[in-house]
């Protein structure tokens, strides 16, 4: 990806802007949340990679597509990504991260904290647009999980109408 020339590294509105955009390429399914995400190194304010719901082949999620877009640039497995994000790796979500994935995948959460290996510091702060709705596993422990493993949780308000309205568009009943 690039250097943003345009947005400041402290400019969280902007960088959710950026996710929701990327959540709008999702498609409808009743099945899925429509959600993005930005990777970014906030020391350079370098955007490392985006992503968004069902991007790449499989039920893919937003967290996991950017992580394994990173990964693949980088020319190492997704699991092995911490050890070449740059140390001041941070990730915006429009929703928070899954603890579990109802589909079997590696939930977002195990994936985020996976970054920490071998010493490296991994993705240090999420930021997130809203929580996760209860529709399909219940509630959501992402925040509390990412918190254990000393990856702080940090709220974006003002986009919470939106988020929602674009996540759960193709949903029987919500709107």
């Amino acid at each position: 990806m690039s250097t943003n020339d345009t947005i400041g590294p402290s400019d969280h509105h902007a960088y959710m802007r950026l996710a929701l955009q990327q959540a709008e390429k999702s498609p409808s399914k009743p099945s899925n949340f429509r959600v993005g995400a930005v990777l970014l190194d906030s020391g350079s304010n370098h955007i490392l990679a985006t992503g968004f719901t069902l991007e790449l082949p499989g039920n893919t999620h937003a967290e996991q597509c950017c992580l394994q877009k990173y990964a693949d640039a980088q020319g190492v497995k997704e699991e092995n990504v911490g050890q070449s994000l740059p140390d001041q790796t941070v990730l915006y979500t429009t929703m928070e991260p899954c603890n579990l994935r109802a589909s079997g995948n590696r939930p977002c959460v195990d994936r985020i904290v996976r970054t920490k290996t071998l010493g490296r510091p991994g993705i240090q702060k999420v930021y997130v647009g809203v929580k996760e709705p209860e529709t399909f596993v219940g509630e959501n422990k992402g925040r509390a999980k990412l918190a254990e493993h000393g990856v702080e949780s940090i709220s974006v308000p003002g986009f919470e109408d939106e988020i929602l309205k674009i996540a759960t568009a193709g949903h029987q009943g919500v709107q």
